[in-house]
């Protein structure tokens, strides 16, 4: 980039625009980002980027990686993308395709959110039956026992999958759970495959679930669609049966997400 091209950059970013502005590049991203990666793009003179990652690391924005020299979006940048999702005009409307959903496979399905260490559910519509599991808007689960959570580990790159595996404390809660590196990453490669995953009781015993993705236009991952049903009532082979139903609505969050 040449200083005269570096200059016009400069001078086209409003000073109040240059934190939002350095939030959308990193969202653009999909990955941590380092303040040189950012600048390459923004052109902004290096104590200036370095401070505006500062700030919004201050500010619980963004986070600082492992590495000590990437970020990745803080607390408050996912609360923020989680309150954008749940918007009137969008959770009217998403809210009725998860009231079909439910009344179509007769279960509970819910919608759930990627956090540091695992999975919040954001919306969910019960079912009509009076024997029900009990995970409500606001539970947090893990990523390596449950359905929503395995389809996050799936849009993870390689590096970070392993790297995840095999530092994450297992915990056992079933005699399922799967809870040994390798056999969680051959599980991965899986739902990756298949493009669905599955809960076969690994996270509560009697309980079943299957989930698929809410991609942006660009089939990135954003959040999870699945339901839950107890074992005794639905099996895991009668549950995939509902993959078609699932993937529908699935498509059609993803389609409030560019509409």
């Amino acid at each position: 980039m040449t200083e005269s091209e570096n200059s016009s950059k400069q001078d086209n970013i409003a000073t109040n625009l240059r934190l939002l502005i350095v939030l959308e590049e990193m969202a653009s991203a999909g990955v941590p980002v380092t303040p040189t990666e950012v600048n390459q793009i923004l052109g902004l003179p290096k104590p200036t980027i370095h401070r505006l990652f500062a700030t919004l690391e201050h500010e619980g924005f963004i986070q600082r990686e492992i590495d000590g020299r990437s970020f990745s979006p803080g607390s408050r940048m996912r609360n923020l993308s989680s309150g954008i999702l749940s918007s009137l005009r969008i959770r009217t409307v998403r809210g009725a395709i998860l009231t079909r959903l439910a009344e179509q496979i007769g279960e509970t399905v819910n919608v759930a959110l990627p956090e540091r260490d695992g999975m919040i559910y954001i919306d969910r519509v019960e079912t009509k039956w009076p024997l029900r599991i009990q995970l409500p808007v606001g539970t947090r689960v893990p990523f390596y026992c449950t359905a929503s959570g395995k389809l996050y580990l799936s849009s993870l790159s390689p590096q970070h999958l392993e790297r995840y595996a095999h530092t994450v404390e297992f915990e056992q809660f079933t005699h399922k759970t799967l809870a040994d590196p390798e056999r969680l990453l051959a599980e991965i490669a899986g739902v990756r495959e298949k493009g669905y995953s599955v809960d076969n009781e690994e996270f509560m015993d009697g309980m079943v679930a299957v989930g698929v993705a809410i991609t942006e236009a660009n089939g990135r991952l954003v959040s999870t669609l699945s339901f839950h049903a107890p074992a005794q009532r639905l099996s895991m082979e009668d549950a995939l049966k509902h993959l078609d139903a699932l993937r529908q609505a699935a498509g059609d969050l993803s389609a409030l997400l560019t509409d």
